[in-house]
C-alpha cells in the first residue's frame, strides 16, 4: 500500500521510497530520538546515526537519502530515568522500532538486554548496540496473482491447530531444507495430507517474532509456543528457509498463496496481551524503551508504580492507550491486508479487551474498534475468553459479535462425562448444543463456541486418556507447572503399556470424544496430531519443548484413529444437521411430526427433566430431525446397554458408525428395524440414520 509521502510523519514505520527511506516511530515522553544504521554484512557495526525531528501526535522522524532495502536500524530514546513514573529512558539501549516488518538477530541470554537487577533501579551504562536485534528495512512488494481468500462459512469451518516447525520438522517428503519452515507447510504433500483429512482453515500457533525467556535458556530450553511476541509485523525468522530478512517476508506470503490455493484458510494466534520484554527486570527491547508508559498497563500508587501483570508474563500491552491500540489494530490490518490472512486467534483477549480503568468490558476501545473496522470487522475473530489473577478473568460468553470464542466450558464438560463422572450428563447435553445457557441469552448466534477437546495447552488426546496426572518433568520445573486439573483418565495403567484391553480401551474413548466434537453444535477445533495418536508422553505444558516431545512423528500412525477422523469430518460435511447455524428449541414440526431435537432413554421414551440431573445416568439417546433423521446413542458407562431404537417395525434404521467397533464407519447397509434392542457398548457413541418410514413420538414425556 503506497502512502501520500505527505503523510509519512504521521505514519508509524519506514517508508521506501526510490530517493530513500522515511523512518517514524512515536514516543511521547522522550526529549530526544536517535535513529542507529547499521551494515546488513556486519549486523554488529553501526554506520550512521542522525537525530529525529518530534512531529505532530508525537511521532518522530527523519528521510535518510540514498537508503535501499535491506538497510538495519534502530532507535535510541533519550528521556527521564524515573520507574517510579514509568518512565524508564536509556539511549544505551538499541531498540526495535514496533512497527518493523523484519527483525534480524537472536539477543537472548545478553545480559545487556536486561532492565536493571538490584533494588538501586539505576540504568545499564552498557551500550548494547552491538550485539541488540536489529530491524530491517522491507520492500514488500508482492505478485499474489489471483489469490483468493476461501471465505470459508463459520457453519463449514473446521479448524486445526499446529506448530509451523513442528509439524513437518520430522515430514519424510518434505526437503531436509525446508522442514520446520513456511516453505514446508506449503509443501504439496502437507497440504494433501491436511484436505484429506478435511481441515478447511489452519490455526498457527504464534508467528509474530518473539524471545525466548531467559530462564528457559539457563536450563537449555526455549519457548518453542512462541507466546513470547517481540515484533507484531514481522513473521518469526526461525521458521523461514532463507536468512534473508525481505525473503522470509515472501516465503511466509508464499506459504499463505500456497494454502488459498488449496481452499485453506490461515487463522493466526496473536500475543497483543503482552510482549516478550517481561517485567521490570526483564529485557529492554523495544516498547519499554521507547515509552514504558503509554505501551504498558501499569499501578499508580503513592510507591511508585509497578506493572499490571494479568497474563502471568510480566507485563500487559494498554490497548486502551491511543499509540497502542493503534499499534495492535495496525499489526492487524497489515496482516489481513499485506500478507493476506484470513483471522486470529487472540491469546489472553480477556487483557486486549480490558477499558482505561483496567476492566475487562465488552465495549472497551479496542473491541469497539474492531467490531468498526472495515478490514478487521469482516475476518474470523477467535477470543481465548480468560487471562488470569483478576476478578473478572474468566469470560466465557462475554465477547460481543462478531467475535467466536474458545469455549472452555465445552472442553472441561466433554472431558468429564467420556472420564465417567458422575452427573456430567445434563451439562453434558448444554455443551452439545452449542451452549446456549452460555451465548443464547446475549442473542449471540449458535457458531459462537469453538469447541475443542485439547489444545496445544495441555495433554494430547491420546494423553488425556492414558494419564490420570501430569507428567512435566523434562520442563525442569520439578512437574509444578501445568494444570492440575485435566479431567484426565489412565485407564487403569498410567502411560504406555503393552495390555491390549487398556489400548482398546483407550482407542474407544478418543474416537468418542472426536465424534462428539465433530456433531456438537459449534465450530470444531482439532490439535494437530490427535487424528494419529501423538503423545507428549504425559508432559501437559510442552512449551520449552522444542524436540521430539513436541513434533509430530511421521513414521508412526494410528491409521484406525485417522480414518475415523477423516470419516467423520467427512459425515458432517455430508449432513447439515451435524452443521447447524441455530440453536435447537425443541419445537415440534408439524410437516415431520418431531422436534428438531429429541431426547430419548434407553426404552425409546423421551427423557423428563428430572431424568436429566439423574447422577447416575450413563447413557441417553438424541434423535436429530433432519433430512433423513439421525439419532445418536451415547454410552459413558463402563457395561454395555441396551438401546430400544425409535419407530415402529415399518421404520429401518442403518449404522452410520460405532466407536467401539473397528472399523467404526458401517461399510454396508444392514437394516435394523425400529422398536428394535441395538447393544451401545461402554464408552462408545453411536450414529444410526432412518433410511424408512415415518417416525411417531409422542410428546409426553
Amino acid at each position: 500500500m503506497s502512502l501520500d509521502p505527505a503523510s509519512f510523519a504521521t505514519t508509524p514505520g519506514t517508508h521506501l521510497t526510490p530517493g530513500g527511506v522515511h523512518f517514524t516511530v512515536f514516543s511521547r515522553h522522550a526529549t530526544a530520538l536517535d535513529l542507529c544504521l547499521y551494515d546488513p554484512a556486519q549486523p554488529s557495526q553501526e554506520t550512521a546515526r542522525a537525530r529525529m525531528a518530534r512531529g505532530e501526535r508525537d511521532l518522530w522522524h527523519v528521510f535518510v537519502p540514498g537508503l535501499k532495502k535491506g538497510a538495519l536500524y534502530g532507535y535510541r530514546a533519550h528521556g527521564p530515568w524515573m520507574p517510579k513514573s514509568a518512565l524508564r529512558f536509556n539511549p544505551n539501549k538499541l531498540l526495535l522500532d514496533p512497527y518493523a516488518r523484519a527483525i534480524v538477530g537472536k539477543a537472548e541470554g545478553r545480559a545487556s538486554m536486561l532492565g536493571p537487577q538490584g533494588p538501586c533501579f539505576f540504568p545499564g551504562a552498557h551500550d548494547n548496540g552491538p550485539e541488540a536485534l536489529k530491524s530491517a528495512v522491507i520492500d514488500g512488494s508482492y505478485d499474489w496473482g489471483d489469490d483468493r481468500p476461501p471465505h470459508t462459512s463459520w457453519r463449514d469451518t473446521v479448524l486445526y491447530e499446529l506448530h509451523v516447525k513442528g509439524f513437518t520438522q520430522t515430514h519424510p517428503e518434505v526437503p531436509a531444507e525446508l522442514r520446520g519452515t513456511y516453505a514446508g507447510l506449503a509443501h504439496p504433500a502437507v497440504i494433501s495430507y491436511i484436505k484429506d483429512l478435511g481441515i478447511t482453515a489452519l490455526q498457527l500457533l504464534p508467528v509474530h517474532q518473539h524471545l525466548d525467556d531467559q530462564f528457559l535458556l539457563e536450563r537449555g530450553l526455549t519457548n518453542y509456543w512462541g507466546y513470547n511476541t517481540i515484533g507484531f509485523f514481522a513473521p518469526h525468522s526461525e521458521y523461514a528457509a532463507t536468512s534473508d530478512p525481505e525473503a522470509q517476508v515472501r516465503e511466509f506470503k508464499d506459504m499463505v498463496k500456497a494454502l488459498h490455493a488449496a481452499g485453506l484458510e490461515v487463522i493466526m494466534d496473536v500475543v497483543y496481551n503482552h510482549t516478550g520484554e517481561g517485567d521490570e527486570r526483564g529485557a529492554t527491547i523495544s516498547f519499554r524503551g521507547l515509552d514504558d508508559r503509554l505501551y504498558y498497563r501499569h499501578d499508580f500508587n503513592e510507591h511508585g508504580s509497578h506493572y499490571i501483570n494479568v497474563t502471568g508474563c510480566g507485563n500487559a500491552v494498554d490497548s486502551a492507550s491511543p499509540p497502542a491500540l493503534r499499534l495492535i489494530l495496525d499489526s492487524l490490518r497489515y496482516w489481513v491486508t499485506e500478507m493476506h490472512v484470513d483471522g486470529f486467534r487472540f491469546d489472553l483477549a480477556v487483557t486486549v479487551a480490558r477499558d482505561d480503568k483496567d476492566n475487562f468490558n465488552a465495549h472497551c476501545q479496542f473491541l469497539s474498534a474492531v467490531s468498526q473496522d472495515p478490514v478487521l470487522s469482516q475476518v474470523k475473530l477467535i477470543a481465548e475468553p480468560w487471562d488470569i489473577m483478576r476478578f473478572d478473568s474468566y469470560q466465557v460468553g462475554g465477547f460481543p459479535e462478531p467475535w467466536r470464542e474458545l469455549n472452555g466450558k465445552y472442553r472441561d464438560t466433554i472431558r468429564r462425562f467420556w472420564s465417567g463422572e458422575e452427573g456430567s450428563t445434563a451439562e453434558f447435553a448444554k455443551r452439545f448444543c452449542g451452549s446456549q445457557d452460555i451465548y443464547g441469552g446475549a442473542q449471540r448466534p449458535a457458531l459462537s463456541s469453538v469447541n475443542f477437546i485439547t489444545s496445544h495447552d495441555g495433554f494430547t488426546l491420546l494423553d488425556l486418556v492414558s494419564y490420570a496426572s501430569k507428567h512435566n518433568e523434562a520442563n525442569a520445573e520439578d512437574n509444578r507447572d501445568g494444570d492440575n486439573h485435566n479431567h484426565s483418565i489412565s485407564c487403569g495403567v498410567e502411560g504406555p503399556t503393552s495390555d491390549a484391553r487398556v489400548n482398546k480401551l483407550r482407542a474407544r474413548l478418543r474416537r468418542s470424544l472426536i465424534g462428539t466434537l465433530v456433531t456438537s453444535i459449534g465450530v470444531p477445533f482439532i490439535t494437530a496430531g490427535d487424528e494419529r495418536g501423538r503423545t507428549q508422553k504425559g508432559n501437559n505444558n510442552a512449551y520449552c519443548q522444542d524436540n521430539e516431545l513436541s513434533w509430530i512423528d511421521w513414521s508412526t500412525c494410528d491409521t484406525e484413529m485417522l480414518n475415523f477422523t477423516r470419516s467423520i469430518l467427512a459425515l458432517r460435511r455430508e449432513h447439515p444437521e451435524f452443521r447447524r447455524t441455530e440453536f435447537f428449541d425443541g419445537q415440534w414440526s408439524p410437516v415431520t411430526g418431531l422436534p428438531d431435537v429429541a431426547w430419548l432413554e434407553g426404552n425409546g421414551s423421551l427423557l423428563c427433566h428430572h431424568e436429566w440431573h439423574d447422577s447416575s445416568r450413563t447413557t441417553f439417546g438424541a434423535l436429530i430431525s433432519g433430512k433423513p433423521p439421525m439419532v445418536l446413542l451415547f454410552n459413558r458407562g463402563t457395561l454395555a446397554t441396551d438401546f430400544i431404537l425409535p419407530g415402529t417395525k415399518a421404520c429401518t434404521w442403518s449404522l452410520v458408525f460405532d466407536t467401539s467397533t473397528i472399523p467404526s464407519f458401517a461399510s454396508d447397509i444392514i437394516p435394523i428395524h425400529g422398536g428394535e434392542v441395538f447393544p451401545v457398548n461402554g464408552h462408545s457413541l453411536v450414529c444410526l440414520r432412518l433410511n424408512s418410514g415415518i417416525l411417531g413420538l409422542s410428546a409426553a414425556c
